[in-house]
C-alpha cells in the first residue's frame, strides 16, 4: 500500500489527542490517550509496520471517486466515496463536550454509511503499540474486539461481524440505501471487555451533541472579514491542536513528516514552543477567543515559575509542562516515503534560543493589555527572566531556525531581546511595577543601535540574518509586526524589496511562496534543499499589508500573494510547515504556526484594505 500525500489527510480530535484520516478512509496515525504519547496507529511512518484502521469500499468493476469535507462549521470529517453502484461515507469524530455513559474518556467513533445504492465495505484495524514496539493480544468477543499490550488496552465496540488477521481484525460487508454501521475504539481495562457500543439512534444522538459543541464554540470568533471561511477553518483546526487539560498548543500533531522527501530533517512537533506564545495569543485575542488565551497564559505563568537556576526558560516544554524532551531514533520504523530518522522527542529542547524571551514578555503584555491584569507574582518572575537577558542578551545562539550547525549573533534573535525589554519597560509603567528601569533602557538602546548598524548591510541594502553576513532571513520580516521599525521606514522597505527577489536574484520569494532562509548562504547541518515557509509567506503579507497603508501598489501585492497562498492549503483548508517545489505538503501537519500567521495576516491585511475600499 502505497504512502498517501501529506496533503490527502484530515485531522480530528478532542483536545487531548488527535488523528490523521486520509481520503481512502485510512487512520494513519493516532497516538494514544495524548497528542505525545506513543503511536498506536503509525502507517504515515511506516506503511508496513506502523498500523492503520481503515474503512473503505472494496475495489469493483466500477470506478470509486473520493471527496473528503467537514461538516460545516466542526471538526467532523466526512469522507465520501462515490461510484456508479452507489455512494457510501465514513464520517469521523471524536466527541467532545459531552458525556457518553459506559463509554471511555476518549473515544474515535466511525460510521459507515450508504446514501445511495448498495457498497460492500472492508474493514481493518491493525494497531502497532508503542511506535510498533510493542507486542499485543487481539481477542474477538461479542460486540467487537480487544486489544491488549502491556501499557495500553483498547476496544473496538462494533456489531460487525470481524475476523481475526495477523495482529489485527477485519471485517467485509455490504450497506445498502439508509443503512448504517457505528465502530468506536475506546480505552478499556484489562478484564473489561471492548467497551459499550452505540445503537443508531445513540450513534445520531451523539453526532448532534459534537456538532453543537463545535457551532458554539466558533460562534464566539468574532472576525467577519473577506477571508471569514478560511479564518474559521484556521480557528478550529488550532482548538484541535489545544491541549485542554493545560491550555498549551501543539506546534503539529505529528512528529517526523519530513521537510524534503528522503531527508533528514524530521522533527518531533508534538510539543509547545515558548515562541508561540505572542503568536497565539495575539490570534486568540483578536478573534474572540478569551477562554483559550486564558488558559494558555496560566500554562505559560506556570513555565515562568520553573526558571532553570540560572533565570533561563527552555524554548519549548511538554504539553503538560515536562521539562525533558530527550530525542530517540526509531530505527526499525522506515519513515514517511523513506525519510530517515523517525524521531520522537526533540533535541532542540535545551538549545540556547534568545528570541523566546522577547515572544514570552510580548504575550505577558499583549494578554495584560487586551486580557486580564497579570499577578504580582508573575510580575516577579519575569523580573528574574530579565535579568538573565540582560546578562546574556549579546550572546551568539541558535536561533530561531534551530540550527545545528554552530551559533550565531542572529538579528532576530537581537530584535527580540529588543522586544523583551520594551515590552518589560511597557508593562512596568503601565501597572507602576517595580523594575529596573535605567538598566533594561539602556540595554534596549543599545541593542537598536547595534540592530541597525551590525544587522544592516550597506552594499545589500537589507537587514541580514546574522551580524557580518549577507544572507537574508525571512524572520526579519517581523521587524514592523513588533513596532521596531514603522512599516514604511525605508529600511524595511529595502529588505522587503531585497526579500521579494526570487532566490537566483538573491531574495527569497519564488511565486510569491517565501523560504525561511537560503540554505546556501547558511550551512544548517544539513545538505538538503528545503520547500517554502508557509507561515513566512504569511509574515511577508502583513509586512506588505502594513507598509501598504500609505503604499497602494503593496497592497495590492500583499492581497495577490494572500490569496494565492491560499490556495496551496490542501481541500480542507489546512497546510503542513512548508509547501514543496510541486505545491506538495511537507513537515509535519497541519501546523498550528501556519494558522496563527494567516489568522493575523487575514485580519490585518482586511483593516488595511479596509482604508482604500
Amino acid at each position: 500500500m502505497a504512502y498517501q500525500p501529506i496533503e490527502n489527510y484530515g485531522l480530528i480530535g478532542d483536545m487531548h489527542t488527535a488523528a490523521l484520516v486520509g481520503m481512502d478512509g485510512s487512520i494513519d496515525w493516532f497516538c494514544f490517550p495524548h497528542f505525545d504519547s506513543p503511536s498506536v496507529f503509525g502507517a504515515i511512518l511506516d506503511d508496513r509496520r506502523g498500523g492503520r484502521f481503515k474503512i473503505a469500499p472494496v475495489d469493483g468493476d466500477t470506478a470509486i471517486r473520493r471527496k473528503q469535507f467537514y461538516w460545516p462549521d466542526t471538526n467532523i470529517l466526512v469522507t465520501r466515496f462515490l461510484s456508479a453502484d452507489g455512494v457510501g461515507e465514513v464520517t469521523d469524530y471524536m466527541p467532545v463536550g459531552v458525556e457518553w455513559q459506559g463509554h471511555g474518556r476518549h473515544q474515535l467513533v466511525r460510521r459507515v454509511r450508504v446514501v445511495r445504492g448498495a457498497m460492500r465495505f472492508h474493514l481493518e484495524c491493525r494497531p502497532a503499540f508503542n511506535y510498533a514496539r510493542d507486542r499485543h493480544d487481539v481477542r474477538i468477543i461479542p460486540g467487537g474486539a480487544c486489544f491488549h499490550s502491556p501499557q495500553l488496552h483498547l476496544g473496538l465496540a462494533t456489531r460487525l461481524p470481524l475476523t481475526p488477521e495477523g495482529e489485527g481484525v477485519v471485517s467485509d460487508f455490504v450497506l445498502r440505501e439508509g443503512e448504517s454501521a457505528t465502530s468506536i475504539l475506546q480505552d478499556t481495562e484489562p478484564e473489561a471487555g471492548c467497551g459499550a457500543g452505540l445503537s443508531e439512534e445513540e450513534a445520531t444522538a451523539l453526532f448532534k451533541k459534537t456538532v453543537e459543541y463545535w457551532r458554539r464554540w466558533l460562534s464566539k470568533c468574532n472576525y467577519s472579514g473577506r477571508w471569514r471561511e478560511m479564518v474559521h477553518r484556521s480557528a478550529l483546526a488550532l482548538k484541535l491542536l489545544t491541549f485542554q487539560p493545560t491550555g498549551a498548543i501543539v506546534a503539529a500533531p505529528t512528529c517526523s513528516l519530513p521537510e524534503t522527501i528522503g531527508g533528514g530533517r524530521n522533527w518531533d512537533y508534538r510539543y509547545t514552543w515558548i515562541r508561540d506564545a505572542a503568536f497565539t495569543l495575539y490570534a486568540f485575542m483578536r478573534i474572540g477567543f478569551t477562554e483559550e488565551a486564558t488558559a494558555f497564559m496560566h500554562w505559560l505563568e506556570a513555565r515562568c515559575a520553573e526558571l532553570n537556576p540560572d533565570g533561563s526558560l527552555q524554548i519549548m516544554y511538554g504539553i503538560d509542562g515536562r521539562h525533558a524532551l530527550t530525542e530517540e531514533h526509531l530505527d526499525h520504523l522506515e519513515g514517511y516515503r523513506g525519510s530517515r530518522p523517525v524521531r520522537i522527542g526533540n533535541g532542540a529542547y535545551n538549545q540556547l534560543q534568545l528570541d523566546i524571551y522577547g515572544e514570552l514578555i510580548d504575550s505577558v503584555y499583549l494578554y495584560n493589555k487586551y486580557g486580564s491584569p497579570i499577578s504580582y507574582d508573575l510580575w516577579r518572575h519575569l523580573g528574574r527572566l530579565m535579568e538573565y537577558v540582560a546578562s546574556h542578551w549579546d550572546r551568539p545562539d541558535e536561533g530561531i531556525w534551530e540550527i545545528r550547525s554552530g551559533r550565531q549573533h542572529f538579528v532576530y534573535s537581537k530584535l527580540m531581546c529588543w522586544v523583551a525589554f520594551d515590552r518589560a519597560l511597557r508593562l512596568a509603567d503601565k501597572r507602576s511595577f517595580p523594575a529596573d528601569r535605567q538598566k533594561w533602557l539602556a540595554c534596549r538602546d543599545i541593542l537598536y543601535h547595534q540592530i541597525m548598524t551590525e544587522g544592516w548591510d550597506k552594499e545589500r541594502q537589507a537587514f541580514t540574518q546574522y551580524y557580518g553576513g549577507r544572507a537574508l532571513d525571512a524572520a526579519n520580516l517581523l521587524m514592523p509586526l513588533v513596532f521596531f521599525v514603522s512599516p514604511d521606514d525605508p529600511r524595511m522597505r529595502k529588505t522587503l524589496d531585497a526579500v521579494l527577489k526570487s532566490p537566483e536574484e538573491g531574495g527569497l520569494v519564488s511565486n510569491s511562496l517565501v523560504y525561511r532562509y537560503n540554505v546556501r548562504d547558511l550551512p544548517d547541518g544539513f545538505n538538503e534543499v528545503e520547500g517554502t515557509f508557509n507561515m513566512c509567506t504569511f509574515w511577508l503579507v502583513e509586512a506588505m499589508a502594513r507598509a501598504g497603508r500609505s503604499d497602494p501598489e503593496r497592497l495590492d501585492t500583499a492581497r495577490l500573494i494572500f490569496e494565492q497562498m491560499l490556495g496551496y492549503s490542501n481541500h480542507l483548508g489546512l497546510f503542513a510547515e512548508e509547501t514543496g517545489p510541486s505545491g506538495e505538503a511537507l513537515g509535519n501537519f497541519p501546523q498550528a504556526f501556519t494558522h496563527l500567521a494567516l489568522i493575523s495576516a487575514a485580519f490585518n491585511l482586511d483593516r488595511a484594505l479596509g482604508n482604500w475600499r
